[in-house]
């Protein structure tokens, strides 16, 4: 799979999506185009219902768009097979959802290892990889325990060090703290802040939290299916 050399590592060009069927659609997206840079830090907010997770989806290239080009890697998505679109988003991409989707029969080591075996990694250095990256979020003294044993908080930084273990450009998030208290919330955020000025990876956040935009390199609102600078 070829790619090009592009100083983004997410374009989007006149994308649109519709939902519904020949006699009701609903356009939730009206060819907007966006584009992420390596490191930097961008924030998206809008009403609920608004569609902002589904332009995340079509960010991370597990939703298709109705019209318009998504590139990942300077690669167009839509040129590519299913098999392709999965291990360039294990390659390029994070992901960090409201309800942490880990594995409960797992440990939260072998919880953040799991991108690490998908992508073809051994399972040492899968292991090795997992640790170093949950002593990044502060928890080496968790990683054999089981969600069960673990507080929200602990939980959301174990997902946080899955979606960062393949050292990807970018992470998307959806409503990363949604969950948590505010004291909780904040704690998350410095820690995404931190370990962005560690590794140079962008992130996009979809949230309702305001409180986070003066830290962000830009913030967008969707409102009628466009970007708007916010």
């Amino acid at each position: 799979m070829n790619t090009t050399n592009n100083n983004f590592v997410i374009e989007l060009s006149s994308v649109g999506k519709v939902f519904g069927g020949k006699d009701l659609n609903v356009r939730v997206l009206n060819e907007i185009d966006l584009t992420v840079s390596r490191g930097e830090m961008l924030a998206i907010i809008g009403r609920s219902g608004s569609g902002k997770s589904t332009l995340l989806h079509i960010l991370g290239g597990l939703d298709r768009p109705t019209l318009g080009v998504v590139k990942i890697g300077g690669v167009n998505v839509n040129e590519i097979t299913e098999l392709e679109r999965c291990r360039m988003r294990n390659e390029y991409l994070g992901f960090i959802y409201q309800f942490h989707h880990l594995l409960p029969e797992f440990s939260a080591l072998e919880n953040v290892a799991i991108p690490l075996l998908l992508g073809g990694s051994g399972v040492d250095e899968a292991r090795t990889k997992a640790r170093d990256m949950l002593r990044m979020v502060d928890l080496s003294n968790r990683e054999q325990h089981r969600l069960a044993e673990l507080s929200g908080g602990e939980r959301q930084r174990v997902a946080i060090a899955r979606a960062l273990v393949t050292n990807p450009h970018c992470v998307l998030a959806d409503e990363p703290t949604g969950n948590l208290d505010r004291g909780t919330a904040q704690r998350v955020y410095d820690l995404i802040f931190e370990l962005r000025r560690n590794f140079n990876t962008a992130f996009v956040i979809v949230t309702h939290d305001v409180s986070i935009v003066e830290n962000m390199t830009r913030v967008l609102e969707l409102d009628s299916g466009t970007l708007i600078e916010f």
